[in-house]
């Protein structure tokens, strides 16, 4: 009934590469699957296979609690299926870049280009590469140099004229140098600047006789434990930059390789790398397949070769010319991204910075943009005299340095920022806005399902509830009480809140549905969530399956439970849907008919949300806004083009139809355009 959490979600990256390998998605999107699969996997090595290495040097005897695998024995299973997974990119890449090749741009090689394409490369690298280059011959006086995370160097073998070998490399890394550089003449030809390199090495190391040669790529481990390092003497933000710092140098868990080479070549960099030979992976496709997004660049006069455009539509809940805070305190409204935009939420919050009757805004911070929209009403709310809190979190991974920088910002314009809680990560997605007119304290509350990120709003599938309900306002209010305090909510009535009130609550719920199928009455229980991991609540939904509680759930990743197996999960159905779009939304919905509860939530039912995390579930309560999120779940229970099911087995398989086909992001999507289009209908009648 239990499927390991690191090989279910090597199952995921493998629906990822699924769709690159799918005939019926256009060119060019099969090219960005392609590359979301590597650099999924790069985040995978550096954070989960990292975690487990670290177990392994820690000597920790830590099973898995599912499946009770051992570090070691996981690490082995997740090497065997990527090796697998990486034959599959191979092929796939180069049948894409075949295709792409009939349509007008192409990877040169030089075993194929004509004379004059190799003249003018030959010349390119002689004036605007080799002078900026640093080679390094490892040797006594030259020590085997620092190999920076995930970047690209050329290693060559060198023989000397006496016959010994020594080994030379190159980093191909270069801010200097384009990694596409492209061919004069016609348009559409370009040369990958590590192959350059890599072909002219006989040149930068002249005096040698080059043996054996490659382009290699290292994964250093990612996964520091910030809290376990902390030391309450320190400044935290300081502190977390050089926790950065540390990352940067951790040790490698894999090495890749462009071309085959000599076993003891590969026993060599091991060893200076401290690394087992299960952690090598040669393969044919490029070793960053980020210029995709170049060579999409050129296509773009090509709409077939990608998606229909889309662009996020403005809300029908809201009216044009109208206060934000006016329409929301006539009734809640639910945004849901990227069918509609964003803006009205950036428009609440730009009016409550001007509003002279808001007292304070505070916020919960986990990822923004680069280019902050977000932040920068933050400022001017503070700039006119408005109270804002914000708790930025400075241990979002990967996102620590962008953080540290906004946090600054908000600092020096007057807000009061919160760096987080001991031992706990603030994932909420939570806003405030507190109002006083007339000598009444009113509240606009926010909460989300995703990140307050205008890029990812585009790019990522969630929900946004704006509400008056005073309720709800209230219990907000405590959950910045406790935070700025250093402490969580300890019992909550109407919002679910993790750590305390979040796991308890969901396995409450559960057992209610229980009661009611035991009673012989009709029971329910759907879920949409990245992920499903908690133990806890895996346990009770099997229990919940053998008392007859029907349970539908769609999981985009990692899914522990396996559905579907006779006289113990055979009333759970288990879908995943991998598109165009990330799935990003949580749903919770628990009971039939009139006394059906319905959530969304910034939380997944994984232990590390559940019980590990600052997390935020919010109740929808209008009648109008709960029969939006029932329809979109059933549409995504229905989709018939991107979902996958899971079987007994714990395979997940597509069933595309062709009649009455079901694309549930399109369908939403469409049904966003429609919506305005009939606004604009009525107001014109």
């Amino acid at each position: 009934m239990y499927m390991n959490r690191e090989l279910s979600w090597v199952k995921f990256n493998e629906r990822v590469l699924e769709e690159a390998e799918r005939k019926d998605v256009p060119l060019c999107e099969r090219l960005t699957f392609a590359s979301i699969f590597q650099s999924n996997l790069d985040e995978f090595f550096m954070v989960r296979v990292g975690s487990l290495q670290d177990q392994l040097l820690l000597n920790k005897n830590i099973r898995d609690n599912k499946t009770n695998m051992t570090a070691k024995e996981q690490i082995e299973a997740i090497l065997k299926q990527v090796k697998k997974l990486n034959r599959r990119k191979d092929n796939v890449y180069e049948e894409i870049m075949d295709n792409l090749e009939e349509q007008g741009v192409k990877l040169l090689n030089f075993q194929s280009m004509e004379e004059e394409e190799k003249e003018f490369l030959s010349q390119y690298f002689d004036r605007e590469v080799a002078p900026i280059i640093s080679p390094s011959i490892v040797g006594k006086r030259q020590p085997f140099p620092f190999l920076r995370n995930k970047e690209i160097y050329a290693v060559v073998v060198l023989e000397t004229k006496t016959g010994k070998e020594k080994m030379g490399i190159i980093p191909c890394t270069n801010s200097s140098v384009p990694r596409l550089i492209k061919m004069p003449g016609g348009e559409g030809a370009f040369m990958l600047s590590e192959e350059l390199i890599l072909h002219y090495m006989s040149r930068v190391f002249n005096g040698y006789v080059v043996k054996a040669k490659s382009l290699i790529r290292v994964t250093r481990n990612a996964d520091i434990d910030a809290d376990a390092l902390y030391d309450e003497d320190l400044d935290y933000r300081e502190f977390m930059a050089e926790v950065i710092k540390k990352r940067k140098k951790l040790m490698p868990v894999r090495l890749e390789l462009s071309r085959e080479m000599d076993g003891s070549v590969v026993d060599t960099l091991c060893k200076y790398l401290d690394l087992g030979k299960d952690r090598v992976f040669q393969g044919s496709t490029p070793l960053d397949l980020s210029f995709g997004f170049q060579i999409q660049d050129e296509l773009r006069k090509k709409p077939e070769l990608f998606y229909k455009k889309r662009v996020p539509q403005k809300s029908a809940q809201f009216e044009d010319g109208m206060s934000i805070i006016e329409q929301v305190q006539e009734k809640d409204k639910l945004l849901s991204y990227p069918f509609e935009s964003i803006k009205p939420f950036l428009n609440l919050l730009n009016e409550a910075a001007e509003d002279p009757n808001v007292v304070s805004i505070k916020m919960t911070l986990y990822r923004v943009a680069k280019q902050s929209k977000v932040i920068e009403a933050l400022i001017e709310a503070a700039e006119n005299g408005k109270e804002v809190v914000v708790l930025v979190e400075l241990r979002a991974r990967f996102d620590e340095e962008n953080n540290i920088e906004w946090s600054r910002h908000l600092e020096d314009a007057g807000c009061r920022v919160i760096y987080g809680l001991d031992g706990y990560k603030v994932h909420s997605k939570l806003c405030l806005i507190t109002r006083k007119e007339e000598g009444q304290i009113t509240y606009i509350t926010q909460i989300g399902t995703g990140n307050y990120n205008e890029k990812t709003a585009r790019l990522y599938t969630d929900l946004s509830l704006i509400t008056s309900n005073v309720d709800i306002g209230i219990e907000a209010a405590k959950v910045f009480q406790a935070l700025s305090m250093g402490e969580v909510v300890e019992e909550s009535t109407h919002l679910l809140v993790a750590p305390k009130c979040l796991q308890n609550k969901v396995i409450e719920m559960i057992e209610q549905e229980m009661e009611y199928a035991r009673r012989g009455e009709k029971a329910y229980i759907g879920l949409k969530l990245n992920s499903l991991t908690d133990k806890r609540i895996i346990d009770k939904l099997i229990e919940a399956s053998c008392a007859g509680v029907q349970i539908d759930m769609v999981i985009r990743g990692i899914c522990c439970l396996v559905p579907e197996i006779p006289e113990k999960t055979e009333n759970i159905h288990v879908y995943s849907i991998v598109g165009r779009f990330l799935e990003h939304s949580r749903i919770y919905i628990f009971g039939c008919d009139e006394r059906k509860k319905l959530y969304i939530a910034s939380a997944d039912f994984m232990t590390r949300n559940t019980v590990r995390r600052v997390e935020v579930a919010a109740p929808i309560y209008d009648e109008e806004l709960k029969s939006q999120l029932l329809e979109m779940f059933i549409t995504m229970l229905s989709d018939n083009q991107q979902a996958r099911k899971v079987d007994s087995e714990g395979k997940y398989v597509l069933n595309v139809a062709e009649e009455s086909p079901v694309n549930s992001q399109e369908y939403f999507y469409q049904a966003a355009y429609d919506a305005i289009a009939l606004n604009k209908e009525k107001s014109t009648f």
